[in-house]
């Protein structure tokens, strides 16, 4: 099994970008999916996440601002990401609990660069 994330990228103050984050390999089915981040010098911390229902969760620093979705038929979390601030800026990383014929367990994807700058 394996996450893939992409749409990350150089947004000025104000700006928005999509991210989207795919699973692929032997799945069973797909629980929570989510998005982290980790700026420099600072612990990763939740952003946002999703359950397979389609409830959502945010960190209070991007309600109103972020919408995170998901595809089920295409095993795809999205992150939309509006009036995005240099605070904001991280490397971003998707994060899914998938099962398995064999087990459960959480997978998190390759991280992608998010950097809000004038």
């Amino acid at each position: 099994v394996q996450l893939q994330a992409s749409g990350g990228g150089l947004v000025q103050p104000g700006g928005s970008l999509r991210l989207s984050c795919a699973a692929s390999g032997s799945i069973f089915s797909i629980r929570t999916m989510g998005w982290y981040r980790q700026a420099p010098g600072k612990q990763r911390e939740l952003v946002t996440t999703i359950t397979s229902g389609g409830s959502t969760n945010y960190a209070d620093s991007v309600k109103g601002r972020f919408t995170i979705s998901r595809d089920n038929a295409k095993n795809t979390v999205y992150l939309q990401m509006n009036s995005l601030k240099p605070e904001d800026t991280a490397v971003y990383y998707c994060n899914a609990l998938i099962a398995t014929i064999s087990f459960t367990r959480d997978y998190w994807g390759q991280g992608t660069q998010v950097t809000v700058s004038s």
